[in-house]
């Protein structure tokens, strides 16, 4: 991933988002392996722009024997507390750290849109054996659920971006339409305490180059409106990933 002030923001916040951050569902992998025409156990995988490790415990726990590279410092530290037998590389997606066709699998979760695909696609295509599998994925709110597309237009006030309509397939736009990616949407949700929602929101490079005092002030006033649609202080967060998938 480019070496951006907001891409390496995460640095600042590795534990917060360790503790915070969601991971995703069993069924996105069942996604993976369905698309790739092949399981991800014994597969050789290789997870980029690794972060704390939320994809890359789940591919080891699938039986994939995967090594992740991730850029960030702060974040391979936090990686290592948690995954201290994954092996772990310092590199990024425009420069893969890795051997010619030693792949079956190179994985990118949130990570894609901090590559330059100018860079990254080639170093995908070198790194993967023939017949391997590129698989990018997002995980972001379902903002068809009303309290997140409320919650999605104080964001946007917030950050001065614009009021546009919710389009489902705005993580697949821009991606090489010449490695034929096949697309696949998978839901699902969890139930964490409101204040867990809230240390989860914060973690986003937005917020992380924001400045404490405005991100401070925001969640104050975002507290004080989720109170009021979840009394109990348990947020249920609906999500939707975003997977492509194309076999190199």
């Amino acid at each position: 991933m480019p070496i951006t002030s907001q891409a390496r923001s995460f640095d600042m916040a590795a534990a917060d988002y360790a503790a915070n951050r969601p991971s995703y569902p069993s069924e996105l992998l069942d996604a993976v392996e369905e698309l790739a025409g092949f399981p991800l156990q014994g597969a050789r995988v290789a997870d980029i722009g690794a972060g704390t490790g939320l994809a890359t415990m789940l591919l080891r726990d699938r039986g994939a024997n995967v090594i992740a590279v991730e850029p960030g410092p702060g974040m391979a530290s936090q990686f290592r507390l948690g995954l201290p037998d994954v092996p772990l590389v310092i590199g990024d997606g425009d420069n893969l750290p890795l051997a010619s066709a030693a792949i079956d699998v190179l994985t990118y979760a949130q990570a894609w849109h901090w590559t330059d695909q100018r860079r990254s696609v080639p170093e995908a295509l070198r790194v993967l054996r023939t017949g391997g599998v590129l698989a990018l994925w997002w995980n972001d709110s379902d903002s068809t659920v009303p309290w997140i597309a409320d919650q999605d237009a104080r964001l946007r006030r917030l950050f001065g971006a614009d009021d546009s309509p919710h389009d489902p397939a705005a993580r697949f736009r821009g991606l090489p339409a010449e490695l034929g990616f096949v697309h696949r949407h998978v839901p699902w949700t969890r139930s964490v305490p409101l204040d867990m929602h809230l240390a989860n929101l914060a973690s986003y490079s937005d917020f992380l180059v924001l400045g404490k005092e405005a991100t401070t002030t925001f969640m104050a006033e975002e507290r004080d409106v989720l109170a009021e649609v979840f009394p109990n202080e348990i947020v249920e967060e609906n999500y939707l990933v975003s997977l492509a998938v194309a076999t190199c």
